[in-house]
């Protein structure tokens, strides 16, 4: 094996490691070059820490954007493409891409290094004066997959792993928005968050008949090292399986799971929003959580005035996602973003997670340039210097809902003064008045004479004036004031019929200084 940014692996000791007799006993032992990385993470977490060397040319280093833009992968130089459905091309590095990482196929059994070629690339407009250099050690920033994934003539752009620890997937007919991320640690905390990070990468050659790729990850930080595999399957919605084991290094106090990472600049529901033509900015809308005990949870995204964190407290959740439920093109009226084909992320524990709670951090933004949601798991038992933990869960995309959601689901959230013109005592001044509209699932056999209640509670505060009533074009609307104050209010409500719910749960948080 090369060296790598961890050290010399010589062919020797790789083939040591391949019994995988000591590391994570919880995985199987069917693939040696697992549980080769497995052993490794495991050897880096009992090793003080050593950051990556600094061995990008100086003029890499420098580049600036639109130069970056200008450097880009020959397609006639993509790997496997003659070979299988799918295929692979490379990000050069340079710009925000400072550390390189080292990639490998694993081909009969047999790792095998990639190296940087700057053969693999063009070089264009400000880009050529690069020629000049040697870029020999330049390595590689990352890589995007591609496959047949909207018709046989082409190979779509599906899925790719770029910077840190961050990966995105597309399905058929969608267009890249939200990112996953293999780890969040400390996120939104006072001490500052930690990006773990993907040193080195391993992809199984895909077979002339494949369905699906498989790959394998080396991620380190200062205080976490973890080996990833990752089974990728493109269609429809896209599906990730991950299996992952971690070592801590050092003590751990918040380790954000399956962490999905979107942008919300305003919405329906924004009270304030910038001069644009442009109805709602968005990659996702809502937060939606499938809790252990069944209950269906949606709360809608904000681009807050100050940093927002939000727990929802489970035990063993069935899922959680950011979604996009927007998927009118004329809620956007958006022709080059094309926020419509913004899919949702679906994350499904595949092992029980036990007591803990989804995390919803909300930041402020100023624009759509910046990524201001992130959403994860962070388990009540913390992750302590020299413990492991094991991970496996399946993360996948989707246009509507996930397919155990029955119930009637928001469609509409809606807010503003509850004044009525030509009525000055028709509140008082502050008052809000909320409508929330849901829609489909258990609600399209409920007709509108049927008894259907309001179940509504504020954690804060009071909630004035409750009611539900059917809309005109099926559905029902549930609406409330809030009286006027400068404390947040937490309200949860949900439709009930016969004592029993056939709605999602609606969660929102107003502050007075709301954006």
């Amino acid at each position: 094996m090369r060296s790598s940014h961890f050290g010399k692996w010589q062919a020797g000791k790789w083939m040591m490691l391949l019994g995988c007799t000591a590391a994570a006993p919880t995985f199987a032992a069917d693939d040696n070059h697992f549980c080769a990385v497995i052993e490794r993470a495991q050897q880096l977490a009992e090793e003080a820490y050593e950051a990556p060397e600094e061995t990008l040319p100086a003029v890499l280093r420098e580049l600036d954007y639109d130069t970056y833009r200008q450097i880009r992968f020959d397609p006639d130089h993509a790997y496997w493409r003659n070979e299988s459905p799918f295929s692979m091309q490379l990000f050069h590095s340079g710009f925000l891409f400072q550390t390189p990482v080292a990639l490998n196929v694993i081909e009969n059994d047999t790792a095998t290094p990639l190296p940087f070629s700057a053969e693999d690339y063009s070089y264009d407009g400000n880009a050529e004066k690069l020629k000049e250099y040697d870029l020999s050690g330049s390595d590689h920033a990352g890589f995007r997959l591609h496959y047949p994934l909207n018709n046989d003539a082409y190979a779509d752009e599906f899925a790719v792993f770029l910077g840190a620890s961050y990966f995105r997937i597309v399905g058929r007919d969608q267009a890249y928005g939200l990112s996953s991320r293999g780890l969040a640690i400390d996120t939104a905390s006072p001490e500052g968050e930690e990006f773990p990070a993907f040193r080195e990468f391993w992809l199984y050659q895909p077979g002339a008949d494949a369905k699906q790729i498989e790959l394998l990850a080396l991620m380190d930080s200062p205080s976490v090292s973890g080996a990833y595999r990752f089974v990728i399957q493109p269609g429809d919605n896209t599906r990730v399986e991950v299996e992952a084991e971690l070592f801590a290094r050092e003590d751990i106090a918040k380790l954000g799971v399956a962490p999905l990472t979107s942008m919300f600049t305003y919405g329906e529901a924004s009270q304030k929003r910038p001069d644009d033509f442009r109805p709602q900015v968005h990659d996702s809308d809502g937060l939606l959580m499938h809790t252990g005990g069944g209950e269906w949870i949606w709360r809608p995204l904000t681009n807050p005035a100050h940093l927002h964190t939000s727990t929802f407290a489970d035990n063993s959740p069935q899922g959680f996602g950011l979604m996009q439920r927007e998927r009118d093109f004329n809620r956007y009226l958006d022709t080059e973003a094309q926020y419509h084909r913004r899919p949702s992320q679906w994350v499904v524990p595949l092992d029980e997670w036990g007591p803990g709670h989804v995390e919803l951090v909300e930041i402020p933004t100023p624009d759509e340039t910046h990524d201001n949601i992130v959403a994860y798991w962070v388990a009540d038992d913390t992750l302590n210097a020299g413990e492991s933990r094991r991970l496996h869960y399946l993360t996948h995309t989707l246009n509507t809902q996930p397919e155990a959601h029955t119930l009637g689901r928001v469609i509409r959230t809606r807010h503003g003064s509850a004044g009525v013109p030509g009525q000055a005592d028709s509140a008082t001044p502050g008052e809000r008045q909320f409508i929330v509209d849901f829609q489909g699932g258990a609600l399209e056999d409920i007709t509108a004479d049927q008894p259907v209640e309001l179940a509504i509670s504020a954690q804060q505060g009071e909630v004035m004036l409750p009611q539900v009533t059917p809309l005109p074009n099926q559905g029902w609307r549930a609406s409330f004031r809030l009286p006027a104050g400068d404390q947040p209010s937490d309200v949860r409500l949900r439709l009930m019929l016969n004592d029993k719910p056939v709605s999602e749960t609606w969660n929102y948080v107003w502050y007075p200084d709301a954006g």
